[in-house]
């Protein structure tokens, strides 16, 4: 088991992402197939639209989120969920002037 405590981890720099401080909370070190990191994302900040080889949920801790998908649009608030297959682009959006924490897990295949 792994346990990780609240502000342990390991700090990295998400790209293609503005006005976001990332904690890596489980690594591909410690993990072969799950990554576990908290993003604390600052009002306006956000993602560019990109896409990745692997597949990720988004879990919102607090604050509204909206996550663009090509031809689709998805507000998010906390206790919300979303899951992003590999390959498709995604860009997002912080809402509301306000600050927002989102957990996220990235499956390796």
């Amino acid at each position: 088991m792994i346990s990780v405590k609240d502000g342990e981890g390991t700090p990295y720099e998400a790209i293609k992402h503005s006005g976001v401080y990332g904690i890596k909370k489980i690594t591909e070190d410690q993990s072969k197939w799950i990554t576990a990191c908290y993003s604390y994302f600052q009002p306006n900040g956000g993602a560019e639209m990109s896409s990745s080889d692997k597949e990720r949920v988004y879990y919102i801790v607090s604050g509204s989120v909206t996550v663009n998908g090509k031809g689709e649009k998805h507000i998010l608030n906390p206790g919300d969920v979303i899951y992003i297959a590999p390959g498709e682009e995604r860009d997002m959006v912080i809402n509301g002037g306000r600050p927002a924490e989102v957990l996220v897990f990235i499956v390796s295949s």
